[in-house]
């Protein structure tokens, strides 16, 4: 079922009884209207991509580049997961990235218990990697809006302490999968160049007929193009330019060159292009109203607002372990918006309102994964598994998190607290 159903009957409900009022529809749709559209266009990008080859050839890469090391290829693996959410966002990065995984460790005929690794670290890495920059998560664009904090100084403020997060939850797969990582993946081999008499690397990606036939020139532009876009996010949105108009306008320039190039029209984005965001976002954000309109943020400020007015650590452990336990109960992105929407009425100072609402990210972000529930991009990963008949029960998945992601949570959250206060002494 299309996430999009329930939430469209939940919104409707909601609004037929009253408990948000209608006149707030239009206020509720310019809020999310942007974000949802800025994550579009990044899907909108990834497609075209696609269309010409780029990830397959990054499956090739990976597979190529270590030659034959089970490590290498768990640690490539989660640096590609990262690199796709950074350039695109969380949701597309699963999409993206788990059939490439899955691609990979079948051709090299790994055993289910060697896939599993790979495979959940892949989704683990992407989904968190959405909290070092905004725009890779459609719940925390919607959020800087709400408390009007600057892309650039999000990026000054949260990097690092997400980075320390993510690397520290990588290192934390690593430990935990170490003993059922092959030391050599199979299906590799040596073979003898006549011309050189030294041995070349071979493995069963390797499609040098298919290399011959690559557009680099079509390669290098789209991925100029996809860079550009993402540098003029920080640049541009400084001026006050909306990022939507940006990445729409970085997807335009792309579909405008491909079809230039290869002749190729748009019917592949608007069939691909997951159009229904737009409703999703809209109706969870009109759900999260309906909650703050009968009490739900008032309880939140009544037993929160003098523990977070006391201390920046209060308010950074506070709202990072509430956002885990919430986001875990009913998605992250409602999460992350009645959390923001608390903090926001607390009349907190600039500072400990930022700090709040940073560690809701890392609540939403990284505690989130806790649970198949906490996060969208967790459910599709297990859609993606089903669909290609790899079975991964709920079980498997929370023996591994509850084993990697509370201590991730708290080393980001203390490394935030640590963190901003430098930054502002």
């Amino acid at each position: 079922m299309n996430e999009t159903i329930p939430t469209t009957i939940g919104a409707a409900i909601t609004l037929l009884i009253g408990i948000v009022p209608l006149t707030d529809i239009l206020a509720i749709f310019n809020i999310v209207s942007g974000a949802s559209l800025t994550i579009i266009s990044t899907i909108m990008m990834s497609i075209v991509l696609e269309s010409i080859g780029f990830f397959k050839w990054i499956a090739i890469n990976i597979v190529s580049r270590s030659r034959g090391s089970g490590l290498k290829l768990f640690l490539y693996i989660m640096v590609l997961c990262f690199l796709m959410t950074m350039f695109f966002n969380n949701d597309g990065s699963i999409l993206i990235t788990t059939p490439i995984i899955i691609h990979v460790v079948t051709l090299l005929k790994l055993k289910p218990h060697q896939k599993f690794p790979y495979l959940i670290s892949g989704a683990l890495i992407a989904t968190a990697a959405s909290a070092p920059i905004a725009v890779s998560n459609i719940s925390n664009l919607i959020a800087l809006k709400i408390v009007g904090l600057s892309l650039n100084s999000y990026i000054e403020m949260m990097f690092v302490p997400s980075m320390i997060g993510i690397f520290t939850l990588g290192l934390l797969l690593y430990l935990y999968f170490r003993r059922d990582l092959p030391k050599k993946v199979l299906n590799t081999s040596l073979k003898l160049d006549k011309t050189s008499s030294a041995f070349l690397y071979s493995h069963p990606l390797d499609q040098s007929a298919w290399h011959k036939n690559i557009d680099w020139w079509m390669f290098k532009v789209s991925l100029f193009i996809v860079v550009l876009t993402r540098i003029c996010f920080f640049v541009l949105s400084s001026y006050g330019i909306p990022l939507e108009w940006i990445g729409l306008t970085g997807a335009f320039v792309l579909i405008l060159i491909r079809w230039y190039r290869n002749g190729i029209g748009i019917k592949d984005i608007i069939l691909k292009t997951p159009w229904h965001i737009l409703l999703f976002a809209f109706n969870m954000y009109v759900l999260v109203y309906g909650l703050k309109n009968v009490g739900i943020n008032d309880f939140l400020i009544l037993h929160l607002q003098d523990y977070i007015h006391r201390d920046p650590l209060y308010a950074s452990f506070i709202m990072g372990s509430l956002l885990t336990v919430m986001s875990n109960l009913f998605n992250n992105l409602p999460a992350v918006m009645i959390g923001t929407i608390a903090i926001t009425e607390m009349g907190l100072e600039t500072y400990l309102l930022q700090i709040a609402y940073l560690a809701n990210v890392i609540g939403s972000d990284i505690g989130a994964l806790l649970t198949p529930v906490g996060t969208l991009a967790t459910l599709i990963w297990f859609h993606i598994l089903k669909s290609h008949s790899i079975k991964v029960t709920w079980a498997q998945y929370l023996k591994v998190t509850l084993m990697v992601i509370p201590f991730s949570l708290f080393i980001s959250i203390l490394a935030l607290y640590l963190w901003i206060t430098w930054l502002f002494v």
